[in-house]
């Protein structure tokens, strides 16, 4: 009774988890832990290689190394908290915590939307305009992408997470959920907020909109002009070259379609958190593995890499027999 007492005069709110009560939460920690280490190796590794290897230094390859960082702060946002309260009894997050989790979850979300949007009018030039490639998707232009991707994602965070926070929030102060996404928080407030998550959902559809309709327009394109290709091998190269980012696409957009486009009624708290985990843990997993697997350049600037390293142990290895 005091732990509830304490709880209601106090602003800090209970996250209950993925799970309410995990019968084996070791269990579920470790496979969490697991994705989590994988997602943050690969990224980093994707970053690390596309900034020495002089073959990757090209737009696309640029604006995937955005996508890494931006998978990297996405994936450390919710899962150490949700690792640190697999292993607490006290699953509290502060006010303000709460807030920035909103925040910056909402800014990394709609920052990936917006570059994923960029990559693939970066394929249509590549594909449709190759000519003009370097002019279009020039060092200036490929900068000004990644800081609108940032930019247009922070606006969604400056937008939403001062008037959700400005509710009153009363009584229960357990959020169903294992980060403070906006749906599970707001249930808790005193007051009807049907309003703002009707003028929430409009700003997400909108939002989603004109990344999708650039994703729209630039892969129409790109399937018109593989149409009317001559060459098997040119067609085979522009596939190759799109159809990492078009799985990515469907995963990310599949699971924001999820939890921003349709109606409440089909949500229940069960399938928000699966959804939610999909895409904050999963995803950030996914895109480095999927860019890397199902390309060239990666996996061959990789062996190069290892053979750099190889070769080093082999010459220091000499060396020293040689003092010897």
């Amino acid at each position: 009774v005091n732990m509830e007492t304490v709880l209601q005069n106090s602003t800090d709110f209970i996250l209950l988890g993925l799970i309410t009560h995990p019968t084996f939460p070791g269990f579920i920690f470790a496979v969490v832990f697991s994705i989590f280490l994988v997602a943050v190796t690969a990224n980093m590794i994707m970053i690390l290689l596309i900034h020495t290897d002089s073959h990757l230094h090209t737009p696309m390859y640029f604006l995937l190394s955005q996508l890494s960082i931006m998978d990297t702060v996405y994936i450390c946002i919710t899962v150490p908290k949700m690792l640190q309260d697999l292993l607490s009894k006290e699953k509290t997050i502060s006010f303000l915590g709460c807030a920035l989790q909103i925040f910056l979850y909402l800014t990394l979300i709609g920052g990936e939307f917006f570059l994923l949007g960029l990559m693939a009018y970066d394929r249509y030039v590549a594909v449709c305009n190759p000519l003009r490639y370097p002019l279009l998707m020039n060092r200036r232009i490929c900068l000004f992408m990644v800081v609108g991707s940032w930019v247009g994602g922070s606006l969604d965070g400056f937008m939403l997470t001062p008037f959700t926070m400005s509710f009153p929030y009363c009584g229960s102060r357990e959020i169903n959920h294992f980060f403070c996404e906006i749906p599970a928080v707001l249930k808790l407030s005193c007051i009807d907020t049907s309003l703002y998550q009707t003028l929430m959902y409009a700003c997400c559809v909108l939002m989603l909109l004109i990344p999708i309709s650039i994703i729209s327009v630039s892969y129409t394109r790109i399937l018109l002009t593989v149409h009317r290709m001559n060459s098997a091998e040119g067609r085979r190269k522009a596939f190759a070259t799109c159809s990492s980012h078009i799985m990515v696409v469907i995963i990310f957009y599949g699971a924001a379609f999820y939890t921003n486009v349709l109606p409440q009624s089909y949500h229940t708290p069960e399938k928000d958190k699966v959804v939610s985990a999909f895409y904050t843990i999963l995803t950030p997993m996914l895109n480095p593995l999927i860019y890397s697997l199902r390309n060239k350049d990666v996996a061959t600037a990789l062996r190069r890499i290892q053979g750099r390293c190889t070769y080093s142990q082999k010459v220091r290895a000499g060396d020293v027999s040689k003092k010897y």
